[in-house]
């Protein structure tokens, strides 16, 4: 029997999580109700937050509108990819922290989520949440089981208020039937009987078969390539002082800008293009010289599982990296660098193409799909459930 699911996620149909992946591609007819995010931090007064206010509450008041497909297909090896069959914005006090707001969350996500949940025919659904603030929904939706997916350290996350979510955190381990940790760092923080390491997968079949070059990917010089967001963890510096040491290289940035991109705009050799679909990032990946993932060492970083640290070996070439934990399975196919000179000898090793050594980093992460992925987390959660 296939369990129905109640999910707390980030925003549905924004760029594909793990997850959106694990969800989208889990296997057996079951009904799933995704609950868009519920904030890590309390709002602040600024334009930002208020903005985000404002879309998350217009979005509630749309709650059976149906769901927008994701932002990226599933992968195509699965015939059945799916997306949630209701999606609701819940109204809630971010991070609450005294009784009678906990309890007013409660209900508020009882009335939301559990009228969704009812509308969409689960029974006795599992419990999901990937965020530490969904432990006030913990004992109000009428669940069999509860699991909590941790992908990320959150008492050290970028953006987070991380007392409360650490505080939260232990709140929902303590209560969780299950917890799926996507690093050894973070399943090592929880009771071992209940944790199941679960790495990050890849939509392989995507990555790895040929797409066309990017329009905007510059022609006749080689090409560093980045994707993702320019966030605080991101080491914009060591990127820039690469570029100056080769000016003869593209230094392409795929993704939004979230931090201080000063010293990257102030090189000629470098273009910060925003973000792109996921759906295009093979145009990227599979075309220039050599991909980048220059993170700085910190506690968020040490306990990551980068999802395009299997993208990019899907995609071929050569890897340039800073050292983090995740590497250990794949150290063989990256180089693993920490000065600028480092990162320059290493992309200018980069040019001479490589067949070869472009098969094994695909072969790498062969069997890694997010379908093998969610059959794994399918067979957990159904079992919980009965």
């Amino acid at each position: 029997m296939s369990a129905d699911l109640i999910v707390f996620g980030e925003d549905w149909a924004s760029h594909p999580s793990s997850t959106q992946h694990l969800i989208a591609n889990l296997p057996g007819q079951r009904r799933i109700v995704w609950a868009n995010s519920i904030g890590l931090r309390s709002p602040r007064l600024n334009a930002a937050d208020a903005g985000r206010v404002v879309r998350k509450v217009g979005r509630a008041l749309h709650l059976t509108k149906p769901p927008a497909r994701p932002a990226a297909p599933v992968e195509e090896t699965r015939a059945e990819g799916r997306a949630p069959d209701k999606i609701v914005q819940p109204l809630v006090l971010p991070m609450a922290r005294s009784a009678p707001l906990r309890a007013l969350n409660r209900a508020l996500l009882a009335r939301s989520v559990g009228r969704a949940a009812q509308a969409a025919g689960l029974r006795r659904p599992v419990l999901w949440t990937s965020l530490p603030s969904a432990a006030d929904a913990i004992g109000a939706l009428d669940e069999a089981a509860v699991v909590y997916y941790c992908g990320d350290d959150f008492g050290a996350l970028a953006g987070v208020d991380h007392a409360a979510a650490r505080a939260f955190e232990d709140e929902i381990a303590a209560r969780a039937d299950l917890i799926l940790a996507s690093s050894p760092l973070l399943a090592a923080r929880f009771p071992a009987a209940k944790t199941h390491l679960l790495p990050h997968g890849v939509d392989f079949a995507r990555f790895a078969t040929p797409a066309p070059r990017a329009l905007d990917l510059p022609a006749g010089r080689p090409v560093a390539g980045f994707y993702g967001a320019l966030a605080p963890w991101i080491d914009t510096g060591l990127i820039a002082a690469t570029a100056h040491l080769l000016p003869d290289w593209a230094f392409v940035l795929v993704g939004p800008e979230q931090s201080d991109v000063s010293a990257l705009r102030a090189c000629p050799n470098v273009s910060l293009l925003g973000p792109r679909p996921h759906s295009a990032l093979p145009g990227y990946a599979q075309h220039w010289t050599a991909g980048l993932i220059p993170f700085h060492d910190n506690a968020q970083i040490r306990a990551s599982n980068p999802l395009k640290l299997r993208e990019y070996l899907a995609a071929g070439q050569p890897i340039v990296a800073t050292e983090f934990p995740a590497l250990d399975a794949y150290r063989a196919h990256i180089s693993v660098c920490a000065t600028p000179a480092q990162f320059a000898a290493a992309l200018q090793a980069a040019r001479t193409p490589d067949p070869e050594a472009a098969a094994r980093r695909r072969a790498s992460v062969a069997g890694e799909s997010w379908a093998a992925r969610a059959a794994e987390v399918a067979a957990l959660i159904d079992a919980l459930a009965r």
